[in-house]
């Protein structure tokens, strides 16, 4: 970064497993939670808090405005599915879905955010994935079709 920058950039990025098949399985959720962390430090970006459910996964970062979100996501996706591949937890191929949601927030909203994030197996026995995925869609008036949607199965 150059000299007089300065930047306070908090993502929440939120992504799928392929076919939403919960393989994300809680006795490995943070062994790939903190490889995935380590993916994001690497690129000089600040990971917060990594949290998810068997299909899906949820990260807010502190962005680094040299990154591109997109690039950073097919990073993480390319390289944590070879880190879960490479461990052999499967008989299959580990692979995560395409597409991504992205949403910004401010400083004064971390603290929501950050417990949201945390309290994911919570939040799921009150809703589905796609309901709390739509959900931030609508919340950040973001324009979607359904059919660029995940592939939900619920």
């Amino acid at each position: 970064m150059k000299p007089g920058v300065f930047t306070q950039l908090y993502i929440h990025l939120v992504f799928a497993v392929k076919y939403r098949e919960a393989l994300l399985a809680k006795e490995i959720r943070n062994e790939v939670f903190k490889y995935i962390s380590g993916i994001i430090t690497n690129r000089k970006h600040k990971s917060i808090i990594i949290n998810g459910m068997p299909d899906h996964i949820h990260i807010l970062i502190g962005g680094n405005p040299n990154d591109k979100i997109s690039d950073l996501v097919g990073c993480i996706k390319r390289e944590s599915s070879a880190f879960i591949n490479g461990k052999d937890w499967y008989r299959g191929k580990f692979h995560w879905q395409d597409g991504y949601g992205a949403f910004t927030y401010g400083r004064s909203q971390l603290n929501d955010i950050y417990n949201y994030i945390s309290n994911q197996e919570i939040h799921h026995k009150k809703s589905t994935f796609k309901e709390e995925y739509v959900g931030l869609l609508k919340k950040f008036q973001i324009e979607y079709q359904e059919k660029y949607l995940f592939d939900f199965f619920d």
